[in-house]
């Protein structure tokens, strides 16, 4: 029969001498340290104390317990037995080093409202308001007495310890040895620094190294009055074996608002000294409905100070048992990492049509690594690679986002001084889509970069001298001619070297003036290339009918210059400023440069907006360069607030005067698809308005805007917007963008033989928002979508819950997606994590940051 509850400190309501005792544990590292460091203390103070006899002499003379003095006195310590009070390594302290610097050359002040000699006892009793300062120790109490004949020294009665460290310790009666090496407390009671709390009925020290606690109790979580904590951990007996650094639990209960939720006979845990030890983390549960139940518990593996590893079980109802794995490894000057995940695959389970997934059946799984290393101060050298058997595996099993859909590995190499920079990338990029080509697999090898500013001024301004080599092959993807049937890989080798002149010059009315100039060389090397002018698509519109591929060594020499001339007018008005300014461009080329027939391999996103409105070319790489006269032209406002609000517009044009426009008839590659966007707002004379908009009224609300509008009828072609505030508990994120052009291809789209369908214009609207929400100091919410307008559907969205308090994290998500993709089908997945203070990972942050689905790189 159970016997009565009765409130008890630390865990709320337990039931007294019961076998099956329900009180703290959990965080048994935290309820010995600082019932350790309190024995250290307390060691010491009576280590002092026991000297009593031979170093003080009797104040009032008074023998034999009849009397008594009131006052305080300094105590001196024998020299034949040092002093472990709060000593590092200590036996008195309970758990490992305690980084306090005793002065031991400090005397030992006692004081009390009566000291009390009794030499026929052979005792010396101190009695009310007793209070002893060693170094930075407090220890009070009602009385102290240092019985020399049994060796032993014991407070009694609200005895208190403060320590430098911050924790406070309670107890009803401390009892230490005179070897310092074993002690019983009783009704002990710790409050950490951090509010953590022990309790038990009795505890005892043996053997200078293992502490036995009764009835113990620990709990990190605040309460108030009567009502229990929201976890807390008893156990009848809890050891704590210094020299292991271990805890061990017998008979314990863990409890969840004083009620026991489970009970565990016998556990064993590192104490809160060690750091890092072999064990179980935090597991993960959840449900996907193309996944089903998932289950996910961890074990770390503490190889050396400097090194680890994790191994995760991950279990998928519906799809089976997968291996995780991961290598971290920190050295002198850099560290690396190593993932593994891994599945034996049957393509039945499998979402979508059996036939299609038969290739995915057996092995599957992929390895992903990470590093970075400074070799110098100007010097470092890393990589980021991820290798997989199969385009669907990471994002079927959320190891990365949904949203990743091209693979982007590298190794770099790069330094930077003052006036220099250097990089060296090797890349391997592929596609992760079905519709995906030859023409998206491809490697660089390498990519090297250098710039040099020039210390000196050149004609009073600076010239700067910027050179790129590129090696580029695409090995997996393959050029073929409809002709001849000839199947071959395309090579491109490539150096570029250019040296850039600016000044600025201001005359007296305030214009500004700034003459450019550049000179650049180019040599091209090709092999198997296609030209882009030469591709003629079949009647239908939906493959390449024929086409030309060429070898060739080409070299090219462009010079441009021009000037750029701004005129700011400022005016000010009750502390605000505003400026208005006019700005022109003239850019002057050559008419022409033999360029089209060339293959675009770096220059294919052509983006016009007021970002580059005055850039002499508009292209975002070397392939392809502005050619002609060009003059750019705009008109720029910005308000600057006194009380630090901000407001830029930014409106433009630009005109193509004469020579051959470049923008114009880009050409198709080998799949058939435009190199760049043709209608890109820039292929007629008179280009597109542009327009840029960058609002912060207020230091938490900002908005961006850049658009672009027809040059006839101004309609919108184009636009991308943003704005992020934060007001009180609420942040909010809203981007809507919007392409008029767009150059669609839809992945589940193919020709009867097989081959993807041609991308075509097709107008793309939508919206992404994203919102967290701080209910309270402990809960929170937050969200995401992405919402097609075109298609009227949502693509993706997810809802966060997350409570953290003092000593409880629980994260719940919802994630939604409507992507597909062969094996990848629409999905509903849900995902929980508990994580408890000193029990595996605890984190103190509010946001919404779970992360399923692994990181989205954007490489």
């Amino acid at each position: 029969m159970r016997e009565a509850q009765t409130p008890h400190e630390g865990c709320g309501l337990s039931c007294e001498d019961s076998r099956h005792r329900k009180v703290g544990g959990i965080a048994r590292a935290l309820l010995c340290v600082l019932i350790s460091v309190s024995f250290a203390v307390f060691s010491a103070n009576y280590a002092a104390a026991q000297n009593y006899g031979a170093t003080t002499t009797d104040p009032g003379g008074s023998i034999g317990g009849g009397g008594g003095s009131s006052g305080s006195t300094t105590l001196s310590k024998k020299t034949k037995n040092n002093s472990s009070f709060g000593a590092a390594n200590s036996p008195s302290a309970i758990f490992g080093k305690i980084n306090t610097n005793l002065d031991r050359a400090q005397p030992m002040r006692l004081q009390g409202d009566q000291l009390i000699y009794d030499k026929s006892g052979d005792r010396v009793i101190s009695r009310g308001n007793v209070e002893i300062f060693y170094n930075n120790y407090i220890l009070t109490a009602d009385e102290v007495v240092y019985d020399q004949s049994a060796g032993t020294l014991t407070a009694v009665g609200n005895v208190t310890l403060k320590e430098p460290q911050g924790n406070i310790v309670h107890a009803d009666r401390y009892t230490l040895t005179d070897d310092f090496r074993d002690g019983f407390v009783s009704a002990l009671s710790v409050t950490s620094k951090d509010q953590s709390h022990i309790s038990a009925d009795r505890a005892t020290r043996r053997e200078g190294n293992v502490t036995e606690f009764q009835n113990g109790r620990f709990t990190p979580c605040q309460s108030d009055g009567g009502t229990p904590p929201l976890w807390c951990i008893s156990a009848t007996r809890i050891i704590h074996d210094q020299e292991q650094a271990t805890l061990t639990y017998q008979d314990a209960y863990f409890q969840i608002y004083g009620q026991p939720i489970f009970y565990l006979p016998y556990f064993q845990s590192p104490d809160p000294t060690v750091k890092r030890r072999s064990g179980f983390l935090t597991p993960d549960y959840g449900h996907s409905s193309t996944l089903g139940y998932i289950t996910g518990i961890p074990y770390f593996f503490n190889l050396a100070p400097n090194y680890d590893a994790t191994l995760e079980p991950i279990y998928f109802s519906d799809q089976g048992l997968m291996m995780k794995a991961e290598w971290r490894h920190r050295l002198a000057n850099g560290e690396y990492n190593v993932k593994l995940a891994g599945i034996d695959q049957n393509y039945r389970d499998l979402p979508g049509d059996p036939s299609s997934n038969k290739d995915l059946d057996g092995p599957r799984g992929s390895l992903e690594t990470h590093g970075r290393f400074s070799l110098s101060s100007w010097w470092q050298f890393g990589w980021d690679a991820i290798v997989e058997s199969d385009d669907q595996f990471r994002r079927f099993y959320k190891l990365d986002s949904i949203l990743v859909t091209d693979r982007v590995n590298q190794v770099y190499l790069t330094g930077q001084s003052d006036r220099n920079y250097f990089s060296a990338k090797l890349y391997q990029f592929g596609g992760l889509l079905t519709n995906d080509t030859p023409q998206t697999e491809s490697y660089t090898h390498p990519i090297i970069d250098y710039n040099y500013v020039f210390k000196d001024p050149v004609l009073g301004g600076e010239l700067k001298w910027n050179t790129n080599v590129l090696s580029f092959t695409r090995a997996d993807g393959s050029v073929i001619d409809p002709q001849t049937g000839r199947d071959a890989d395309q090579n491109v080798n490539r150096i570029v070297t250019e040296l850039k002149w600016r000044r600025r010059l201001t005359d007296a009315i305030g214009i500004s003036y700034t003459p450019f100039a550049d000179v650049r060389g180019d040599i091209y090397q090709y092999d198997n290339a296609t030209n882009p002018q030469s591709v003629v698509l079949n009647s239908e519109g939906t493959g390449v009918a024929s086409s030309q591929v060429f070898s060739d060594t080409v070299t090219r020499g462009v010079v441009d210059g021009g000037m750029t001339v701004s005129y700011p007018w400022a005016a000010s008005s009750g502390g605000n400023t505003h400026i208005i300014e006019p700005i022109g461009q003239v850019v002057a080329h050559q008419e022409t440069i033999p360029q089209r027939r060339l293959p675009d391999e770096d220059a294919q996103s052509l983006v016009f907006d007021d970002t580059n409105l005055f850039s002499t070319s508009k292209f975002s790489g070397y392939d392809r360069i502005e050619t002609g006269t060009r003059v750019n032209a705009g008109l720029q406002y910005t308000f600057q607030a006194k009380d630090g609000g901000y407001a830029r517009f930014l409106a433009g044009q630009s005109y193509h005067l004469s020579g051959d426009n470049i923008y114009l008839n880009p050409g198709r590659n080998a799949d058939g698809n435009y190199v760049f966007n043709p209608y890109n707002g820039l292929q007629t004379d008179r280009s597109d308005y542009v327009i840029g908009v960058y609002l912060a009224p207020l230091s938490n609300f900002r908005i961006i805007s850049q658009s672009r509008f027809d040059e006839s009828t101004f309609a919108l072609k184009r636009t991308d917007s943003s704005m992020i505030t934060t007001w009180g508990p609420l942040s909010i994120q809203a981007g809507y963008s919007y392409d008029a052009d767009a150059l669609f291809s839809d992945p589940d789209a193919f020709n009867p033989n097989g081959t993807p369908v041609i991308a075509t214009l097709s107008r793309e609207e939508e919206v992404l928002a994203a919102a967290t929400l701080q209910l309270t100091n402990r809960w929170s919410i937050g969200g995401s979508s992405r919402y097609n307008l075109q298609e009227g559907n949502f693509r993706y969205d997810s809802i966060n819950l997350k409570y953290v308090d003092e000593c409880f994290a629980l994260t719940a998500s919802y994630i939604q997606s409507n992507y597909s993709d062969l094996s990848i089908e629409p999905d509903q997945t849900i995902m929980l994590r508990f994580e408890f203070k000193h029990l595996g990972d605890f984190a103190t942050s509010t946001g919404t940051d779970f992360n399923l689905g692994g990181d989205q790189r954007t490489n």
